[in-house]
């Protein structure tokens, strides 16, 4: 049963951050009329979304701990790097694109190409969606492990 209650958790993020990612992002970008408002309503997102992967993660890794047998220890590992992306997107990357941002006093699209703060701001950006990438791989992981427990693992 905590498995289960762990799991739908662990799927509900998944599908939050498919949904951001796969939809409403795509779309803020291709309808609003500039990508720095596109920014400004998809940024106060992020951080829900990272910290909800960083609980989400936290249990995944209880739910395994608490269980000792392999589809147990992939969960936790799963949990392991959920954890750890989302925590680095939300407490290293998110602070330091802001701090770029900062620097910048209109639209980062209209910095020059080779302007050093839109290059750090892009592999700033670049390495969030990376670690949110990541993470829903582990929650793929987690869910996929999850399903298959009940009928190898004594309740």
């Amino acid at each position: 049963m905590r498995t289960v209650s762990i799991a739908l958790l662990v799927a509900a993020w998944f599908g939050a951050s498919l949904l951001l990612s796969a939809t409403v992002a795509p779309t803020a970008f291709a309808v609003l009329p500039s990508r720095t408002l596109a920014g400004a309503v998809l940024g106060p997102v992020f951080p829900v979304l990272f910290i909800g992967g960083l609980i989400a993660g936290l249990l995944a890794i209880a739910d395994g701990a608490l269980t000792s047998s392999a589809l147990g220890y992939w969960r936790a590992g799963a949990g392991i790097v959920m954890t750890i992306t989302s925590g680095i997107a939300q407490f290293v990357i998110l602070p330091s694109i802001e701090r770029v941002r900062a620097t910048i006093a209109g639209a980062v699209d209209a910095l020059a190409p080779d302007d050093a703060r839109r290059q750090a701001f892009g592999r700033l950006h670049g390495l969030s969606v990376a670690c949110l990438g990541v993470a829903m791989l582990a929650a793929a992981v987690f869910m996929v492990c999850a399903a298959i427990a009940p009928a190898r693992e004594p309740v």
